[in-house]
């Protein structure tokens, strides 16, 4: 038996214990029209048969009947009922009547020229309040963000300067949001409804053959009797899990269970235990292969192939996790603690022996991305790769009872995302109908005197901002349609710029004031949820750095084409983290000085900056600490030898 048993955890909603839970026929029906849901989603990605619109159309449907099921109009911390109110059946008859109205009158509007009558505009604005109930109950802080949006389309007229407009009709505006393409139909549902939704099945299907069990034991093998190993194992475990399931609230709540209170054990405090497994939660969402999902929508807007997207994430998230592991590892050494013992750490022959055939999935889908297959055929076919690679052992089995549990939860899991991707659509149908961010971007150009640096610390502060309290990829779809197009203009590359603010969109899961991923940690780990996101920043400085490097920096991003190019910046950065955590820790060789871990400190950020001097620089700085620490601790070793009672190397 492993140290590290998973847990059922509800991870369907972004904000633990608001789902309903149902009794009876109820929750037969609810568990009925998710698996029919999936297979639907599954069945239009497969076979092409269903064209973009209706597609759309049909996924907020399903997407609507489930949120109005399982969230409540009213918060409550546990709720478990036998039948929906009647509101919630009202929500769902006006859900059906008005999107079902669309589909079967978009191609006659079409057919005379986009002209609508009355009862368009009627059906368009209730499908608008249904859609904005949904995101209320769901994701309450988007729904109050895109409403704010909805009443600039109105009282533009009394905005000053350049953010202001004449202001548009009701019917000018649910002409846009409602039976155009760029609101609620827009590119964000277009994802939820392709991308998003299949690899949320897709984790699911992972989670259910027994995958999220494999990633904690082959952690546990690789580096839990290392100092530190728990901490480390939470690393591991967490990233490879967040990068699948797309969502670091999630993810805490799952792997945070486990390794939060193994961290604590160890000798860790609690606010650092609860730092670690959210840090490593928040980066899954920016790491290859899946990205969270993110990198498809990324792909979709840059309008190349999710590889290269991929690739291009892979120095990031390496140098992300990098400066993570060392920091747990120093902090180790700090505290003199030791890893797990060898007991509790599993046979990695067993290991993979018994399970390294659930990996089989990720690899088919890797090698399908890598050969110029789309995402969502690679994404189907991993699906089914996973059923049958479950079938090799026979512990590890998936019958028709896992396989229908996998399709209800993928399709539970998804209602999140896809409710914050419809609310988006209000929010970027105001963008392209006020020309807001064409005026953001004059704005800011125009205050920064086109500096790039300052440009990209306004965006930071804004992406930032904007991603608060938002699932990691409906965040970057509003910091991608507002703030990205800004740098691109100053002149940074399309995918830099993207990349960029999808890191700080990320990072806004462990940033105060609403830090969801620290505060779900702060609670597992039964500790100050202020301290534990003050500490989960400090954890998280690479990612907050980073991104201003590889803007200057393009090789930082691993291009396809010229991949040497890549190989001396991502040298220097990888030894740049080495310093930087050191510096942050206050270990390398032994216990550092203030002033060591402020030379450190800047020895990192020398090696990440671009440019030759500025790596020299560092590297010399380097040298001389390791240098300086090397002889103080053979001084410490030889007081030691005479004194062994009274000196002690770390304390």
């Amino acid at each position: 038996m492993s140290a590290v048993q998973t847990t059922e955890v509800d991870v369907n909603n972004e904000k633990q214990g608001a789902v309903r839970k149902y009794v009876g026929k109820t929750a037969f029906f609810i568990s009925v029209l998710g698996i029919i849901w999936s297979i639907f989603q599954l069945y239009a990605a497969g076979t092409g048969a269903l064209d973009a619109i209706r597609l759309r159309a049909w996924h907020i449907i399903f997407l609507l009947m489930m949120a109005f099921l399982l969230y409540p109009a009213r918060k409550k911390k546990k709720e478990v009922i036998k039948y929906p109110k009647i509101f919630d059946i009202i929500c769902i008859i006006l859900s059906l009547v008005s999107f079902g109205y669309f589909l079967m009158n978009y191609n006659d509007i079409a057919l005379r020229g986009g002209f609508l009558l009355n009862q368009d505009y009627i059906f368009g604005a209730i499908g608008i309040i249904m859609v904005f109930e949904a995101a209320r109950r769901v994701v309450g802080n988007l729904a109050v963000l895109a409403f704010i949006f909805l009443l600039y389309n109105f009282f533009g007229y009394l905005v000053p300067g350049i953010f202001g407009h004449g202001g548009f009709s009701i019917n000018r505006v649910i002409d846009h949001m409602f039976w155009g393409s760029q609101g609620i139909f827009g590119i964000a549902i277009g994802v939820s409804a392709t991308f998003v939704f299949l690899f949320i099945l897709f984790g699911a299907f992972l989670r259910i053959s027994g995958f999220s069990q494999f990633i904690n034991d082959l952690a546990l093998t690789i580096a839990g009797r290392s100092p530190g190993g728990p901490a480390k194992v939470a690393v591991l475990a967490s990233s490879m899990m967040g990068m699948i399931n797309g969502s670091a609230l999630a993810n805490v709540a799952t792997t945070g269970t486990i390794t939060i209170p193994m961290m604590k054990k160890n000798g860790y405090k609690a606010r650092f235990a609860a730092a670690v497994e959210a840090v490593a939660s928040t980066g899954g969402q920016f790491a290859p292969p899946i990205m969270g999902a993110a990198g498809f929508v990324m792909a979709e807007y840059l309008g190349v192939s999710y590889t290269i997207v991929m690739v291009a994430a892979i120095v990031p998230a390496f140098l992300y996790y990098l400066t993570l592991i060392l920091v747990v590892h120093f902090e180790a050494k700090r505290l003199g603690l030791k890893g797990i013992s060898k007991e509790n750490i599993p046979n990695i022959v067993n290991v993979l022996k018994k399970q390294g055939h659930l990996s089989i999935p990720l690899i088919v889908l890797m090698g399908l991305l890598f050969m110029g297959y789309t995402p969502l055929f690679a994404a189907v076919f991993s699906i089914l790769a996973c059923v049958a690679a479950s079938w090799i052992r026979p512990d590890t089995r998936m019958g028709l009872k896992m396989i229908l549990r996998a399709l209800e939860d993928g399709a539970k899991g998804a209602v999140g995302v896809a409710a914050a991707c419809a609310i988006i659509g209000i929010i970027i149908g105001t963008v392209s109908l006020t020309g807001l961010g064409l005026s953001f971007g004059y704005s800011i150009m125009e205050y920064t005197n086109e500096s790039i640096f300052i440009a990209a610390f306004l965006v930071m502060i804004m992406s930032i901002i904007l991603g608060m309290g938002v699932p990691g990829v409906a965040a970057y779809v509003i910091v991608a349609t507002v703030a990205a197009p800004v740098l691109v203009e100053l002149g940074v590359q399309p995918l830099a710029a993207h990349m960029f603010v999808l890191i700080y969109a990320c990072l806004s899961n462990v940033t105060p004031p609403v830090a969801l991923a620290s505060f779900v940690a702060a609670g597992i780990a039964n500790t100050d949820q202020t301290k534990v996101s003050l500490t989960a920043v400090k954890l998280a400085l690479t990612g907050f750095i980073l991104p201003f490097f590889f803007i200057f920096e393009p090789a930082l991003l691993i291009n396809m084409e010229a991949p040497s190019e890549s190989i001396i910046p991502v040298i220097t950065a990888s030894i740049g983290v080495i310093a930087f955590a050191s510096g942050l820790q206050g270990w390398l060789i032994t216990l550092a000085t203030p002033i060591e871990r402020i030379l450190l400190v800047i020895a990192g950020v020398c090696m990440i900056a671009p440019g030759l001097a500025l790596a020299l620089v560092g590297m010399g700085i380097i040298l001389i600490c390791i240098v300086w620490q090397l002889a103080k601790k053979k001084k410490i070793q030889r007081e030691q030898d005479n004194f062994p009672e009274t000196i002690k190397i770390t304390k």
